[in-house]
């Protein structure tokens, strides 16, 4: 667990937890940490490991006053984290990657609802929860690069195509295991339902040109070296190596493309990451207004330029390199979705031999 130069001091240990350290839980106002809405600090637990977004919170400190102290973590740890804590944790804000991961938190009751005009306005519905138990920051679409030499792009339609027998031992994707590829299946279960998505991915695995290794970028890396034809990332994974200067890193973008399924259908699959307020949060006021800033144009803008990610509000400008992908059709349905539906894909993918 990294510990930033915001971090909220505390210390874990086993079941035992001891907040500000060297203090117990109640001696939390003396230690700095506070339990009023009007103290001038908001707990960020977060799962985003990205040194712009430090930028996001200096420029929110800078505008209300309010201090953010940071602790990022791996999001399963920083979820047992907040469970053992208790009614004694000082997170205020929990933000993580991947709308399954959301999921994994709500599920442990780890949320707050949040009636707020002003993220409703600026998250469409399909981005946060229902509930308003969490919010959509920004936009990941799935995609599939492919090989310029071996692919055109007529070749190319949807998700589902990749079962079909052309593309036998053409198709690289990573580990089942992966939250993404089990969000991916997630949204495919609330659209084409189970035995649909059972066939897809039993089709899938018997086009793999490999068993399943690495992450998005080392299928990328696969494509570009010909082991494959095509592979399912996220599309910021080809935009960061596009943007690298390393020659073989150029070398691998002259190779592939970048296609959006399902343009003619439902739309392509995006993720998010996004951010709850806990329920615990000692400072819920500060919490809430912090997520408002984060969905201002402003914030959208650098979150945008960190990690070449789409924002969640319209009328935001995108990273050029991404601008270059051009827009395309986003698939409508509620990321809340993929987590509710990952029991039934973990079956799926267990029952398809999806390593």
């Amino acid at each position: 667990m990294k510990l930033t130069r915001r971090t909220l001091v505390s210390t874990l240990t086993g079941l035992s937890v001891l907040v500000a350290a060297g203090c117990s839980p109640q001696s939390n106002k003396q230690a700095g940490v506070g339990t009023a809405n009007d103290d001038k600090v908001v707990s960020v637990y977060s799962s985003r490991h990205y040194d712009t977004d430090e930028e996001l919170y200096d420029k929110f400190t800078s505008k209300t006053g309010i201090e953010v102290k940071l602790i990022e973590g791996d999001a399963d740890q920083l979820i047992e984290r907040i469970k053992t804590e208790g009614k004694n944790s000082p997170a205020d804000v929990f933000i993580t990657v991947d709308a399954g991961r959301l999921w994994r938190a709500e599920e442990e009751g780890l949320f707050q609802p949040v009636s707020s005009s002003v993220l409703k306005a600026a998250v469409p519905q399909n981005l946060r929860h229902p509930d308003g138990l969490w919010f959509g920051l920004t936009k990941r679409a799935r995609v599939i690069v492919y090989n310029k030499d071996a692919v055109k792009p007529s070749e190319l339609s949807t998700y589902e195509a990749l079962a079909e027998p052309q593309w036998k031992g053409r198709v690289c994707v990573r580990s089942s295991n992966n939250v993404y590829n089990q969000s991916l299946l997630g949204s495919m279960v609330e659209s084409e339902g189970v035995e649909k998505t059972e066939n897809w991915a039993k089709g899938l695995v018997s086009n793999l040109a490999r068993e399943p290794e690495g992450g998005d970028i080392e299928q990328i890396a696969g494509v570009a070296k010909g082991v494959c034809d095509v592979a399912i990332v996220n599309h910021y994974y080809w935009a960061r190596i596009a943007k690298s200067d390393d020659a073989q890193d150029q070398a691998a973008i002259a190779k592939t493309g970048v296609f959006f399924p399902n343009q003619e259908g439902r739309g392509t699959h995006v993720n998010i990451s996004g951010a709850g307020v806990v329920a615990t949060a000692p400072h819920s006021e500060n919490a809430v207004a912090f997520l408002e800033y984060l969905v201002s144009p402003e914030a959208q803008k650098i979150f945008a330029e960190g990690n070449n990610e789409y924002p969640v509000v319209e009328g935001v400008e995108v990273e050029p390199i991404v601008a270059q992908l051009g827009k395309f059709k986003v698939d409508s349905v509620n990321v809340a979705a993929y987590g509710r539906n990952n029991p039934e894909v973990i079956k799926i993918v267990d029952g398809a031999g999806w390593k």
